[in-house]
């Protein structure tokens, strides 16, 4: 029996009777009711007559006592039902089938929505025959339509069902959907079985967030917990590691990770459905997806357990920067963090007394005031401190959050303008603001690590502010200072940053970090205006000079500094006992004492160099250091610096270097 093609048409084929007078039994002669080559599938119900057996059957029995006689007639009368009661027909047609062998009934579907679709094709007796009356003239009603009217017929039919008559039913590669007329722009969108799928995804994420908090109340996790041991810091490796000594918290973690995958795959097939439905929706559902936690997760929350847990506040702990992140900034959740044990900068063990403290260090490292430090480097460290343990993302986590734990106090001077106060900046060429250190404690050297400034100027201003930043590490005149070369070469640049504030306000960072980072002792910052104004192109901008005095009009717009912070950290400095290594060049206290003191002189001469700023040469601040730190002469200076250099040529495999003089 042919049928229709699965692709490029649909045929829905009516019922038919097959007969032949010959002797081949089973053989088809259908008729089309409609074709068209917009549809996809087939349905249709074939009657197989041999007309022999049935006249045969007629002729020789009595229909009112042998059930298996059956007229031509009744079969017309069946087949012309099919639309009308397609169960009940089947039903009778196949006992006619069992009790008589003249017929054999054959029912094919296949295709899409609208073409062979079991529920809507029972719809299709409802539109052809909607009236007792109607179902007289049904028999030969379809054979009476000629061909132009036969498309519209199922096109008619199957827009009715498939939308509901809200719309014209279309298929086109392999897909089918309705066409929404203007009064029901809609259509094609299902709410009320979205709505439903949605209030699914809902249940789905809070039975996610209950296996989750099962997990953590379970009582194979709070053992775990129990057994953490919290006389040193845990890192996610060694948590990790005794996770996998401990059987059964790795069973109740496969556990939940088997619960959450089951749950993954059901919020997924809802998901491609939720997809199916709304792909021509005006308006996109919007799906959110709980995300499985993977043990990274887990080994960040366990140490956020430990570490963050304080004044009935969980945190969330970073072992990158070493802190807790807290729910409420007024109320701290850190706890007291103990010391680190491992490897090299490491500690071997932490104090018994004090377990933030380090008690015992690692071969090639001595303690100091808690901390290991290399037994080489601690020759000098007595004398002035260089380094943090402020790592760089730390660091510039701290000064994005403008902490104040990395801010060192400096007192502000200005002559030209007062903090949060409104000024015209164009009345002069620049302006000196100063940020100085307690130039009193001269225990202190101070490195800077960036500066803040927050400006905000008036709406519609044509000014803008140029700042130039100059930098005396110890002291001195303000010529014995160095500029800073804000954004040239790899140096770092000002960044920008637009405040929550009703006026135009805007924070001026600097971060220099660990590898721009110098000593200071003042900050000097000369801030300058220019004015901004359109280019000749009309889509870049140009700056120029404000006007003199004279012509004040075009100035526009007035400037005000809320506040400006220098960050960085104070270190220890001794200048007593670095004015005993200098006594020791003339007069030695032991045998060998004078080529010591010249030894950590020359670190210390390096180590201070080191930390000028960028070019192609160092400068000298090592001069300035025994200039206004320890009060020595010009001459006293460059006897040092002779002996330092001398002493250094006798030495092996050593490289000298040149520098740029700064203070006089």
């Amino acid at each position: 029996m042919p049928r229709a093609p699965s692709t490029g048409s649909c045929l829905i084929r009516g019922p038919s009777i097959a007969r032949r007078s010959t002797q081949t039994l089973w053989t088809e002669a259908g008729r089309d009711l409609a074709h068209d080559t917009r549809y996809t599938g087939e349905e249709s119900l074939t009657i197989f007559v041999d007309k022999r057996k049935l006249s045969r059957g007629s002729e020789g029995s009595d229909s009112s006592t042998n059930s298996s006689s059956v007229t031509l007639e009744t079969l017309h009368q069946l087949a012309a039902s099919y639309f009308i009661d397609r169960d009940s027909t089947l039903r009778r047609l196949h006992h006619i089938q069992i009790a008589s062998t003249a017929i054999k009934v054959t029912e094919t579907r296949t295709g899409p929505l609208g073409c062979s679709n079991y529920d809507n094709l029972d719809s299709v007796s409802s539109v052809l025959v909607q009236s007792p009356e109607n179902k007289i003239q049904l028999q030969g009603l379809q054979v009476l339509l000629p061909d132009y009217l036969q498309e519209r017929f199922v096109q008619a039919a199957l827009s009715y069902i498939a939308c509901n008559s809200e719309g014209e039913f279309i298929c086109k590669d392999n897909d089918c959907w309705c066409q929404c007329s203007p009064r029901f722009p809609e259509c094609n969108c299902p709410s009320m079985d979205i709505q439903a799928m949605e209030e699914n995804l809902l249940r789905i994420t809070e039975t996610w967030k209950a296996y989750n908090s099962d997990f953590e109340e379970s009582d194979e996790f709070k053992f775990f917990m129990k057994r953490l041991p919290m006389n040193y810091f845990l890192n996610t490796s060694t948590i990790m590691h005794l996770w996998t000594m401990d059987s059964n918290f790795q069973r109740r973690y496969e556990q939940l990770e088997n619960s959450m995958k089951q749950l993954f795959l059901k919020a997924q097939k809802i998901v491609h459905k939720l997809f199916s439905l709304s792909k021509r929706c005006q308006k996109q559902p919007l799906i959110s997806l709980p995300r499985q936690r993977t043990s990274t997760y887990w080994l960040t929350r366990i140490q956020s357990f430990l570490y963050c847990n304080e004044n009935g506040l969980l945190g969330s702990f970073s072992e990158e920067t070493h802190s807790c992140a807290c729910p409420n900034d007024q109320v701290a959740c850190t706890a007291a963090l103990p010391c680190t044990v491992g490897d090299a900068w490491a500690c071997l063990a932490c104090a018994p007394d004090n377990r933030t403290r380090c008690g015992a260090c690692n071969v090639g490292f001595m303690l100091s005031q808690g901390l290991c430090k290399p037994e080489v480097a601690e020759s000098t460290d007595h004398y002035i401190g260089f380094e943090t343990d402020l790592q760089d993302l730390e660091m510039k986590y701290l000064l994005q959050k403008t902490d104040r734990r990395i801010e060192v106090h400096a007192i502000f001077i200005s002559n030209d303008m007062r903090l949060n106060s409104w000024f015209d900046p164009s009345w002069r060429k620049r302006m000196l603001l100063t940020l100085k250190s307690n130039k009193y404690k001269s225990s202190l050297v101070h490195m800077i690590l960036g500066l803040s400034l927050q400006i905000c100027l008036t709406k519609n201003s044509t000014l803008e502010p140029v700042l130039a930043v100059y930098v005396n590490p110890f002291g001195g005149s303000h010529s014995e200072s160095w500029f800073m070369p804000v954004s040239e070469s790899s140096f770092p640049d000002w960044e920008r940053t637009k405040l929550d504030l009703p006026l135009q306000c805007y924070n001026w960072s600097l971060t220099l970090g660990n590898k721009w980072k110098t000593f200071f002792e003042t900050v000097h910052i000369y801030l300058r205006s220019r004015i901004k104004s359109n280019g000749p192109n009309g889509n870049e901008s140009i700056y120029y000079e404000p006007l003199e005095f004279i012509d004040p009009s075009r100035n526009l717009g007035y400037m005000k500094i809320n506040n400006i912070q220098v960050f960085g950290y104070s270190m220890h400095f001794d200048p007593e006992a670095i004015r005993d290594l200098i006594l020791q060049l003339d007069y030695p206290y032991t045998q060998g004492s004078q080529d010591s003191a010249l030894l950590q002189l020359l670190e210390i001469r390096d180590r201070v160099n080191k930390l000028s700023p960028p070019g192609q040469r160092r400068l000298d601040l090592f001069s300035c250091l025994l200039r206004h730190r320890l009060k020595l002469s010009t001459s006293e200076v460059v006897r040092i610096q002779s002996a330092l250099q001398a002493f250094n040529a006798k030495l092996p495999n050593t490289v000298d270097y040149d520098t740029t003089k700064l203070c006089s």
